[in-house]
């Protein structure tokens, strides 16, 4: 180290760059059917430009039909190489190697991560003679392969990372996240460093399954101009994206909103910090221009500087707000102003609207929900909808616990037998409709329900068949002819390893936390993206007999959670778990 000159300051390592990278290994000479196949799937975890290395596997047809940014099949540990089955090819023209292992999850070609039960992976890589480039000796090569790259979740999450692109709520004016799986250094095959895969993603439109629910000031055919493989920032941090279509088609507000969408999105990637976008023309002509504070009245939460507040329902079956300050391990309680705080009816479970002054709270018996201020007085507490479950059915066969949108919408679980439904209540206060729900057959039961700050999607907790699962919807609505039709479609898993769920909470644009059991394995909280996707480092510490968890929508913020045996307890960041109150259900954040 040196001891004199000045001090200089110095930007700080992508972290990126210190993961370890794997280079691929041209075949050797005479190397045999296995080792052939060996190398190759080593070769497939490397990020060897335009996979050149791997494809030098490959008959020259195979190398030139092998479209490894068709798809990814990801596997639990890397593929299992078998010993050659001689049988599968009787005339002797080759050798079939058959490759196999516990597939996790797919990624298609939009990027868009497709979590799965862990089932068997079975397939076979064919390998022959060919002649090589001097055209005197024969060497083995693979001339049939399953399509695209086949990984295990180790090289898969050294290799790509999930960025949130962002699309807006159809007809509306906030911004709503869609995971997508990106490359964590240079792409291979397109040579593009990670901010312009980024643009790239978010150019090509939204994943199929979100596509219906949003809508993209983009114009139709929109791309980046040809060879761009960099977009740098410059000195006043702004990042300048030349697109390849004439400024007149998306000019004016168009182009605000797609600058919009640029910045949030870009705002996910941590190696890089952009604090304005320009929009260029094929002319590379300035179009429009936006900065990050203009962009953040679009989010679906904006900041307010202010800490949330967490509520849950006390042993009196009061609403109860956690307020700031304490000490010995006692944490400072109030219940809120108005009915719901004055116990007027127990309480089983509350909800909280996004700009803290409104709840709605499902009475302990499950039979009634209502909405009332926390922020004044009032005597009355008006009943908003009734379950349809008759006098004598046990509560939780009756209202699950309720959950607010972003609009102000209110929506609750009826699981009344033969009668269940989903429910939305407009602005809380608003006659309610029955959602439509195909899927809500005999048989399946909804357990309860969390809707995201954007309104467009929706976490589940459904059992069938004994089994309790996280599922994601899509919240899709038309106006009818007499009112507006609003239905949940698309359902898919989002923890299909977990045997169990048990509580769910959203934790920020595209992330939930989660409470759940892996097949034979114990009780435990972790995140998980709402595609499914994970890593070891999403496991929280543990807690026992966790029945309902509370997340913020700021990370700097503590986790609250209700556990049998420890009432009310939080968890801050670096931190375990505290324990605050004694007697207390139904954690939640407001939203």
């Amino acid at each position: 180290m040196p001891d004199s000159g000045d001090v200089q300051a110095v930007r700080g390592a992508n972290p990126g760059d210190a993961q370890v990278r794997v280079y691929a290994v041209a075949p050797r000479e005479n190397a045999n059917p296995h080792e052939i196949v060996d190398g190759f799937l080593e070769a497939m975890t490397s990020d060897d430009p335009g996979f050149a290395t791997a494809r030098k596997y490959l008959t020259r047809q195979a190398a030139k039909n092998w479209k490894p940014e068709q798809s990814i099949t990801v596997l639990a540990t890397a593929p299992d190489r078998e010993q050659a089955d001689r049988d599968a090819d009787p005339e002797n023209q080759g050798r079939s190697i058959p490759i196999t292992g516990r597939k996790i999850a797919t990624v298609d070609a939009r990027h868009a991560y497709r979590p799965s039960s862990p089932a068997k992976y079975a397939q076979t890589i064919h390998v022959v003679e060919e002649t090589v480039a001097d055209g005197k000796d024969k060497e083995w090569r693979i001339d049939a392969l399953p399509p695209g790259l086949v990984l295990g979740e180790a090289d898969f999450l050294r290799n790509y990372r999930s960025v949130n692109t962002y699309y807006f709520a159809s007809g509306e004016n906030w911004l709503v996240a869609d995971p997508v799986y990106i490359r964590q250094r240079q792409d291979p095959v397109t040579r593009m460093d990670p901010v312009t895969q980024t643009v790239k993603a978010l150019l090509e439109g939204p994943t199929n399954w979100l596509r219906p629910a949003v809508d993209s000031p983009f114009p139709t055919g929109v791309g980046l101009k040809k060879d761009v493989t960099s977009l740098p920032t410059d000195d006043q941090s702004t990042l300048r994206v030349p697109l390849d279509v004439k400024g007149d088609r998306f000019g004016g507000e168009v182009c605000r909103r797609m600058a919009a969408q640029m910045l949030v999105t870009l705002g996910d990637l941590p190696s890089v910090q952009i604090d304005q976008v320009e929009l260029q023309d094929v002319d590379n002509k300035a179009v429009c221009r936006l900065g990050a504070g203009q962009a953040a009245e679009f989010r679906a939460v904006r900041e307010t500087g202010q800490e949330e507040t967490p509520y849950f329902v006390d042993g009196q079956g009061r609403m109860t707000a956690l307020v700031p300050g304490g000490k010995d391990g006692v944490q400072p309680t109030k219940e809120v102003p108005g009915p719901l705080g004055k116990g007027t009816v127990p309480l089983g479970s509350v909800a909280v609207a996004r700009g803290g002054t409104r709840a709605a709270a499902v009475s302990k018996d499950g039979s009634t929900l209502y909405v009332s201020s926390i922020t004044t007085e009032q005597e009355d507490l008006p009943a908003v909808l009734k379950s349809k479950a008759g006098p004598t059915v046990a509560p939780e066969n009756r209202l699950s616990q309720p959950s607010w949108d972003g609009r102000g919408d209110l929506w609750v679980a009826d699981r009344a037998p033969g009668h269940q439904r989903l429910v939305v209540v407009p602005d809380g206060t608003g006659e309610w409709i029955e959602v439509r729900t195909p899927w809500l057959t005999e048989g399946t039961r909804v357990e309860s329900l969390r809707v995201s700050a954007d309104g467009v999607r929706i976490a589940l907790l459904i059992t069938r068949d004994g089994r309790t699962t996280l599922q994601i919807g899509r919240i899709e609505r038309q106006d009818g002819a007499d009112a507006q039709v609003v239905s949940v479609e698309g359902l898919q898993a989002a923890a299909p390893r977990m045997e169990s769920v048990l509580a769910v909470s959203w934790a920020g644009p595209s992330r939930l936390v989660v409470v759940g059991r892996e097949a034979g394995g114990v009780q435990q909280i972790r995140y998980l993206q709402t595609d499914g996707s994970t890593s070891a480092s999403s496991v929280l510490p543990g807690l026992n007999e966790v029945n309902a968890v509370a997340a913020p929508h700021k990370e700097t913020e503590p986790l609250i959670a209700a556990s049998g045996n420890d009432g009310i307890v939080r968890l801050l960041p670096g931190a375990n778990w505290q324990p605050l109150v004694k007697a207390g259900t139904a954690p939640v954040y407001p939203g």
